[in-house]
């Protein structure tokens, strides 16, 4: 016997301690009732039959469970649930920094976690710099009283554009406007001007403290919005071709038991997360009464608004076998024969069917790894007739 033959049988005897192996025990001391068992339904077999086909007797597929369904139209939906983190709108959040070098008087805010309002004032500051920014502007408002009516046009023009460029100034330091229009007013220096909040919120951090000396690069809050926050989800790979932009999502917490909490699904990262496999999503919602506070966790399900129309079986009927995914499908009572076929997307049990087999054919759904044994058995031993013919 030539070496190619005995590689071929070593495959069939490995092949043979699987599926083949259960149906010649169960056959192993026939009976006068059994001269139709499985070994003599596979010799029946037609030659036209796909290779791989398999024959079983009614008998032994009711002994091993075999169930079958059929391929079906469906409409495809999920509901993908993770667990998100409560975070800051990134949007909402501001970072103070005084816009010239000085001496902070007194911090009016001086507890973080305290909560401010719009234009409230914060602390107030003593800075060389936005005295002699409101001396120059005091200067520009007396010069350009005195020339409101000189004749010539050039001259009144210049001292206008002199006082908006020294009250321009007086903005650009951030000075609030309720103290310009007073020292337009009153005509008196403040030593101490204010820094304000600039919009309501919750004071996250405190970066200096009374007395202190501070410079541009000095943050002396933060300030946080939380009127509305972001939740960070992360969804498995294979779950992405379901969500999209604009998806709704609920989202529950332990610390508001039977609470539902809706938003929309905003951003998906254009990257994976090397060692999880998972691509990081946001998520915003509303948060009135401040319930939500960043760092809390939730259990969130992105209702996916994707809808696919698919053919579809139970994902349990797939043979997944390296680089190929196989079903058995039923061409008859007790005939399988196995079926390459292109998987799509899953949900709920089941996997769309993008080539393969059609709506309406029938497929395994258990007991397949014993028969799929026996195909491959069934193969393997009729390639070796044909090397053993050729030779």
């Amino acid at each position: 016997m030539s070496t190619k033959i005995i590689g071929i049988v070593v495959v069939v005897l490995a092949l043979g301690i699987g599926g083949g192996y259960w149906f010649g025990a169960r056959n192993a001391t026939p009976s006068p009732d059994s001269a139709t068992g499985p070994q003599q339904q596979q010799n029946t077999e037609r030659s036209d039959d796909p290779p791989g086909t398999v024959r079983i007797d009614p008998v032994t597929v009711q002994d091993i469970g075999v169930r079958t369904a059929l391929a079906a139209r469906k409409t495809l939906t999920r509901k993908i649930k993770s667990v998100g983190r409560v975070a800051y709108d990134e949007k909402l959040i501001a970072r103070l920094h005084p816009k010239t070098e000085g001496w902070i008087d007194q911090l009016r805010v001086d507890e973080t976690g305290m909560q401010v309002e719009k234009s409230e004032n914060l602390l107030s500051i003593y800075s060389p710099k936005l005295v002699s920014t409101q001396q120059e502007y005091l200067l520009a408002l007396d010069n350009l009283g005195a020339l409101k009516d000189s004749p010539n046009a050039d001259i009144r023009r210049g001292a206008e554009e002199l006082a908006a460029s020294s009250r321009e100034r007086l903005q650009l330091f951030d000075v609030p406007e309720h103290q310009i229009r007073e020292l337009e007013k009153t005509r008196k220096i403040k030593k101490f001007l204010h820094i304000q909040s600039p919009f309501s919120g919750i004071v996250v951090d405190i970066g200096a403290r009374d007395g202190q000396f501070v410079t541009p690069q000095t943050q002396i809050y933060m300030i946080a919005d939380l009127s509305r926050v972001w939740v960070y989800v992360y969804v498995y790979e294979y779950e992405l071709p379901w969500v999209k932009l604009g998806d709704e999502v609920e989202m529950k917490l332990a610390s508001q038991p039977g609470e539902i909490f809706t938003g929309k699904m905003t951003y998906i990262y254009p990257y994976l997360e090397a060692d999880t496999r998972t691509i990081k999503v946001r998520l915003e919602f509303d948060n009135p009464g401040l319930k939500l506070k960043p760092n809390m966790f939730a259990d969130v399900s992105i209702l996916a608004s994707k809808q696919v129309d698919a053919i579809v079986i139970p994902t349990e009927s797939v043979l997944r076998t390296g680089d190929r995914d196989t079903v058995l499908l039923v061409r008859g009572p007790g005939k399988y024969e196995p079926r390459n076929v292109t998987l799509g997307i899953s949900s709920d049990g089941l996997v769309q069917i993008l080539a393969g087999i059609a709506e309406g054919q029938e497929v395994v759904t258990s007991a397949q790894f014993l028969i799929d044994s026996e195909s491959k058995l069934r193969e393997a031993a009729a390639k070796m007739m044909e090397v053993a013919d050729e030779e």
